[in-house]
């Protein structure tokens, strides 16, 4: 499957308040301007894969937007593996377009918890909410504390991948937060749920995004500019609830890099910049260490001293991440990889290696990975 298909378009809404609009709405949004930026027009799509709205789901969704977009493919679906399931869809359209079951694919999502509902968010969390578990924040709370306690990791390593996050989001003109702030400034926000800050949360926005999945060889005929081809992809799901784990610092995302990576016939050193997913500080750092970036408990020293910086050794969430661009889960870490392999990123990273992309869902119970190569 390595570079057999491309992401050949991408498109967004603003992210942050969109108050009076309907989610599905944004996504016709922002798949007019994937098509748009691909050059196709819609009746070439035959796939249409949605990422389920975290806010009030709801049956047949995916044949909802193909209704909005105006389309009838020959597969349409949506996926519920939280902020996992985008590059998860990318995968399935990767392979479904190499099987010959469609021909173009588009891949979307769009929410609007900033403005609508985000009970999700705050929901009790099974049994254990009677003692007090309750909110997304407090499963990622535990594997702070935990990680934090584990590796003895000082309060402004986390604080540096804030500060770095939010620093490129600073620099980001789509950014929904355009404000860089310094560590001093980290150590004195509130907490939201202890250990957590917070500036170790990140953002609710409203927001849609979307991408364009096709064959090489159709992008070819087609004569896309810049297409990035998709070189490997891997995913991997925790059968175990939080609390449940045996380590509470280690995630089953290595499977789903390593399989990526192997399907890309890259190592390590070939990456030269990595999206990964931010919703809590913590989340990156393990991820590194998944990955096999760095080992058990030296990702936030490798943060602290400027290696996830964009002069540093891998340069980390260019346009700012779920920490500072956007709160949706995911797909826009997706374009930004996609940019940074075509040269036209706003903070473009010096260098000919490969992007890494991380989504992951729940707990850090479900993760998908992405490498993507140069456009030619």
């Amino acid at each position: 499957m390595r570079g057999r298909a491309v992401i050949a378009g991408i498109g967004h809404t603003t992210y942050g308040k969109h108050p009076g609009r309907d989610r599905v709405s944004l996504i016709v949004e922002a798949s007019r301007k994937a098509l748009a930026d691909a050059g196709i027009a819609k009746d070439m799509v035959d796939g249409v894969l949605v990422k389920m709205a975290n806010a009030e789901p709801s049956i047949l969704y995916g044949q909802k937007v193909a209704e909005a977009l105006g389309m009838r493919p020959k597969i349409g679906c949506a996926l519920d593996q939280g902020g996992a399931a985008n590059i998860a869809l990318i995968s399935y359209a990767a392979m479904a377009i190499e099987a010959g079951l469609m021909d173009i694919a588009i891949i979307c999502y769009g929410d609007t918890p900033r403005t609508g509902s985000r009970k999700v968010y705050g929901r009790p969390r099974g049994d254990d909410a009677v003692y007090g578990w309750y909110s997304t924040a407090a499963g990622y709370a535990l594997l702070h504390q935990r990680y934090r306690q584990q590796y003895a990791i000082p309060d402004a390593h986390f604080g540096a991948v804030a500060v770095t996050c939010r620093d490129h989001g600073a620099r980001n003109p789509n950014a929904h937060l355009q404000k860089a702030i310094t560590l001093d400034e980290y150590m004195a926000s509130p907490f939201v749920v202890e250990p957590l800050r917070r500036d170790d949360c990140c953002l609710l926005s409203d927001g849609a995004a979307a991408v364009i999945v096709m064959s090489a060889r159709r992008a070819a005929e087609l004569r896309i500019a810049k297409a990035v081809p998709i070189l490997g992809f891997g995913q991997a799901q925790e059968s175990w609830d939080v609390h449940l784990r045996p380590d509470l610092t280690r995630t089953i995302s290595g499977v789903a890099g390593e399989t990526a990576l192997k399907m890309a016939g890259l190592e390590r050193r070939d990456i030269a910049v990595a999206q990964l997913y931010d919703c809590f500080t913590v989340t990156p750092l393990i991820t590194l260490e998944d990955y096999g970036f760095c080992k058990p408990g030296q990702a936030a020293r490798f943060a602290a001293e400027g290696g996830i910086a964009l002069d540093g050794r891998l340069p980390l969430n260019t346009s700012g991440g779920l920490l500072s661009e956007s709160g949706t889960p995911g797909l826009q870490l997706v374009i930004e990889g996609v940019r940074q392999m075509r040269g036209d990123a706003n903070l473009q990273v010096r260098g000919d290696g490969a992007c890494i992309v991380s989504n992951q869902g729940g707990t850090m119970h479900t993760h998908a990975t992405l490498v993507l190569g140069r456009a030619a």
